[in-house]
């Protein structure tokens, strides 16, 4: 069955690799959107693939989205992957840093889940990606005081957002996923090698948002299986 699937922050990693795997289904049409594309992104091939530029970092991200999203008939699955992360001790982080962080993992799922909401209907499937980071008791690591609290932030949204929405059809849960070989990955733990790559972690994704949402809602899902 065709499905309409919006994936946030599509341009790399993660993203880019979950887009190729919805994509190899010729009924489904993917929505992408990243701060950039290139003019020959590795997406531009793929017929059922509209490529969109948004930049969640600006405070007008549902100014940005509306006129894209007003163009859909109705959405099956939303996936919020974008992230910014920062690697500094906590004392020289710096207020431009932590606004953005919270801006880009955080206000800026709000304002993108609240752009789409027309658009879905019961049986749609809300999927956000948080961290090992942000995932209650988990290892932190030093440096990473505004990534993880972002993420945390993810984390309770979700259950917040599962209760708004449990009369409605429309199911939310999140992912926080452990280490994967990605240039994020790299710039937390730089010459650290990860067990999983990219496409592994997009295989588990778009299979989570296709079926989990017969089972579950409002669940806080650990994808990891190492520390970090």
């Amino acid at each position: 069955m065709s499905k309409t699937i919006l994936v946030v922050g599509a341009s790399r990693g993660i993203g880019l690799e979950t887009v190729k795997h919805f994509a190899q289904d010729p009924e489904n049409t993917i929505v992408c959107f990243a701060r950039s594309f290139t003019e020959n992104h590795a997406l531009s091939s793929y017929s059922n693939v509209q490529l969109h530029a948004l930049d969640l970092s600006l405070p007008n991200v549902n100014e940005q989205l509306q006129p894209l999203i007003d163009k859909l008939d109705h959405i099956d699955i939303l996936i919020n992957n974008a992230g910014y992360i920062v690697v500094k001790p906590f004392q020289e982080l710096l207020h431009t840093e932590l606004l953005t962080a919270y801006q880009v993992n955080v206000i800026g799922v709000m304002q993108t889940i609240q752009t789409c909401f027309p658009k879905l209907k019961s049986g749609s499937h809300i999927v956000n990606i948080s961290s090992m980071g942000g995932f209650q008791g988990s290892m932190k690591f030093a440096g990473l005081s505004a990534y993880s609290t972002s993420k945390a932030a993810v984390v309770s949204l979700t259950e917040l957002l599962a209760e708004e929405l449990k009369e409605t059809g429309i199911k939310i849960n999140c992912l926080c996923l452990g280490s994967v070989q990605t240039e994020m990955l790299e710039a937390a733990f730089p010459g650290y090698k990860a067990p999983l790559i990219p496409e592994e972690m997009a295989d588990f994704i778009c299979d989570f948002a296709l079926n989990a949402s017969r089972f579950m809602h409002g669940r806080i899902i650990p994808v990891s299986l190492t520390t970090p």
